[in-house]
């Protein structure tokens, strides 16, 4: 008789040892975020014309970035990756980047809010030109060097 008790006992803590466990487990992948979250319900409660920096700076916090050359011009960032699947070996993927670009007049007042989705992120178009850079060109003997290298290892045979 003793001897069930003890089974009993040990069969329940296995029940609770096993919820315990359970309900800590996630079902939803990590999401790792960098800047403001909800940056697009935020921005929804700045107005053109009305808001000015304390109230933006109320709402939304200091700006991530202000323009070099024009301090009226600040960017706030929402950026949200999570990990991939296990075929893609924990490749990240881009959940959302958000871009929000406030324009202010000379007395700190909204003039223009612009909202910059992911999906308007793609539209984009970039220039394909490059700019050579003086300063880390390859002295003579660094390009010669490598010149003799290639013609040494393109005549081997494999």
């Amino acid at each position: 008789m003793f001897f069930i008790f003890k089974i009993k006992h040990f069969k329940k803590i296995i029940y609770i040892a096993l919820i315990f466990i359970l309900s800590n487990c996630q079902f939803k992948d990590p999401i790792k975020g960098h800047g403001i979250n909800f940056l697009q319900n935020r921005s929804e409660k700045i107005l053109v014309n009305k808001s000015n920096k304390n109230d933006v700076i109320n709402v939304l916090g200091n700006p991530h970035t202000m323009s070099i050359e024009d301090k009226n011009l600040w960017f706030y960032f929402d950026r949200k990756i999570a990990s991939g699947k296990l075929v893609k070996f924990g490749d990240m993927n881009l959940l959302e980047n958000n871009v929000l670009v406030l324009n202010f007049d000379k007395y700190g007042v909204v003039v223009n809010k612009q909202f910059y989705s992911k999906e308007d992120m793609k539209k984009i178009k970039y220039s394909e030109m490059k700019t050579d850079n003086p300063v880390t060109k390859d002295s003579f003997v660094t390009s010669f060097l490598q010149s003799v290298r290639q013609k040494m290892y393109g005549k081997r045979k494999f």
